[in-house]
C-alpha cells in the first residue's frame, strides 16, 4: 500500500511490539502507518507465555490457547530422592498467538492503520517531524518515528556497556512414547540435572521449560536463562534429547520445532535521541525472566496516550520523542531495569548448584514478593527489601556468590543509584 505522505506515526517493525504499539496509538485517534517488510499477518514462530494474574488484570484471558493451575517447578539434583518440587500456586497461561495477532491486527483495521510494505533504509529528522525513506524509494512523513523493529533495532541507539548475555531455547511440540510432564501440568523451571556426567555440570546451566497441551501433545523446551556468548541451539538439542532419554521419553511425532534467542540484558537506549523505541529496540525484555508481552500490553496504552496528549498539546520534534522516552522508562522503571540487570550479572556467575539454590530460595519467599519480582510490579522499595529478604533467607554458598564483586557488577550498580 502506498502510504499517504504525512502522518502522526510512523511505527517501524511488523511484530508483535509492532502491532501492539501501532493498534494502541491508533485506538488514540492518531494516524499511523506501519512500515515493515514482513506481513503483520504472517504465523509468528514462537510461543508466548504469560503468568494467569497478569493476563487476568488486563482482561485479556480469553486470548489463552491453555492455562493450567498444576503449577510446579524443580530446583534438586534429581538425584534419588532429591526431586526439589515447588508448587508455585498461581495460574500460568499460553497465548492463542494466532488470537493475540488477531487481537491487535482488529485494532490497527479499526484504527485505519495502513501498511507500508517496504524496508526503512533513512530517517530524517526535522524541528517539526522525520522523513523516512524506504529501499524503494519512497517517502514517508511521520510527525514521530517509532521504532518497534526488535532486538536489533532499525533506527533505535543504545550504549554499550560490555556483553550482552542471550536468552537461547530449543523446544519441541509433539507426541513422545510416555508423558514428560504429569496431566495438566506446567513446568515452569526443571534444573534437575541427574542427566547430566559431571563434566557436564561445570557448563552453563539449562533447565526444562514444558506442559501438557492436552490430548497427548506436549511442548518441551531445554531454556538457557543467561549466558554471554549465548548458548547453541545444537547444544540446547543434545541437552534435551539427553533429558529425556534418561527418563525413559523418546519423542514419537513432530509437530512444531521451536528456536528461541534473544538479548536479556542490553543497556537502556539512548533516551534523548528523536526516535522513540518500543520493544526489543527500547530494551523492554525483563532481564531476570526474559518475559516481554505482558510489558507490552501494559506499558503500550500508557505510551500511547501520553503521545496523543502531547501532541494535542501542540508539542513536536524532539520535545515530542522526549515526552515518548520519559513515558516508557522514568526513573522508577529505570532503577528497576538497572536492579535486574545487576541481579542477572550475578545470576550468570553461578554454577548448576548455586543456581537451583538459589531459585529454591527465591520461591520460597512469599508468593506476592516472587510473583511481583517476576512480573515487574513491585516498586523499588519493595523490590529491594525482597532481594534482601532471599539474601537473607538463602544458604552460604549462594550468599558468597551474591557478595563476590566481579566484571562489570559494581559499574551496573553504580549507574543504576545515579538514576
Amino acid at each position: 500500500m502506498s502510504p499517504t505522505r504525512w502522518r502522526d506515526v510512523a511505527v517501524v517493525g511488523g511484530g508483535p511490539a509492532a502491532l501492539c504499539i501501532a493498534a494502541a496509538l491508533a485506538k488514540q485517534q492518531l494516524q499511523v502507518t506501519l512500515v515493515a517488510p514482513n506481513d503483520p499477518a504472517a504465523p509468528w514462530p514462537n510461543t508466548y507465555g504469560i503468568w494467569g494474574e497478569e493476563v487476568d488484570a488486563l482482561g485479556l484471558s480469553a486470548l489463552l490457547e491453555h492455562r493450567w493451575s498444576n503449577t510446579v517447578s524443580y530446583f534438586g539434583s534429581g538425584d534419588g530422592d532429591d526431586q526439589g518440587e515447588v508448587c508455585h500456586g498461581r495460574d500460568y497461561g499460553l497465548f492463542d498467538k494466532q488470537a493475540l495477532q488477531q487481537h491487535w491486527l482488529d485494532g490497527l483495521s479499526a484504527g485505519g492503520v495502513q501498511h507500508c510494505n517496504d524496508l526503512v533504509q533513512a530517517v530524517e529528522h526535522r524541528s517539526d517531524g522525520a522523513t523516512l525513506t524506504t529501499a524503494s524509494g519512497d517517502n514517508l512523513q511521520a510527525r514521530l518515528v517509532v521504532d518497534a523493529s526488535g532486538h536489533d533495532p532499525v533506527l533505535v541507539t543504545r550504549p554499550s556497556d560490555g556483553p550482552v548475555a542471550g536468552q537461547a531455547a530449543y523446544g519441541v511440540v509433539g507426541r513422545f512414547s510416555r508423558p514428560p510432564v504429569d496431566s495438566d501440568q506446567f513446568v515452569l523451571m526443571d534444573y534437575r540435572c541427574d542427566h547430566l556426567s559431571p563434566e557436564q555440570r561445570q557448563q552453563a546451566p539449562t533447565f526444562l521449560y514444558a506442559m501438557d497441551l492436552g490430548q497427548g501433545r506436549f511442548f518441551v523446551e531445554e531454556t538457557s536463562l543467561a549466558a554471554a556468548p549465548a548458548l547453541s541451539f545444537v547444544s540446547l538439542q543434545q541437552r534435551l534429547e539427553q533429558r529425556l532419554a534418561h527418563r525413559g521419553i523418546a519423542i514419537e511425532a513432530v509437530e512444531h520445532v521451536e528456536h528461541c534467542l534473544f538479548p536479556m540484558n542490553p543497556a537502556l537506549p539512548d533516551r534523548h535521541q528523536p526516535v522513540v523505541g518500543f520493544g526489543g529496540a527500547a530494551s523492554m525484555v525483563h532481564p531476570a525472566s526474559g518475559y516481554m508481552i505482558g510489558s507490552l500490553l501494559r506499558r503500550g496504552p500508557l505510551l500511547a496516550a501520553d503521545l496523543a496528549a502531547a501532541m494535542a498539546s501542540g508539542q513536536q520534534g524532539l520535545a515530542l520523542a522526549q515526552v515518548g522516552w520519559q513515558s516508557l522508562w522514568p526513573p522508577e522503571l529505570r532503577r528497576r531495569h538497572g536492579l535486574y540487570r545487576f541481579g542477572l550479572e550475578k545470576l550468570m556467575r553461578f554454577d548448576e548448584a548455586q543456581l537451583r539454590a538459589f531459585f529454591a530460595t527465591f520461591f520460597a519467599l512469599p508468593n506476592a514478593q516472587w510473583f511481583g519480582f517476576l512480573a515487574n510490579t513491585l516498586e523499588t522499595p519493595q523490590l529491594l527489601q525482597t532481594m534482601l529478604q532471599l539474601f537473607g533467607a538463602a544458604p552460604n554458598g549462594v550468599r558468597w556468590g551474591l557478595m563476590e564483586p566481579r566484571g562489570r557488577e559494581l559499574n551496573l550498580m553504580t549507574r543504576m543509584l545515579r538514576w
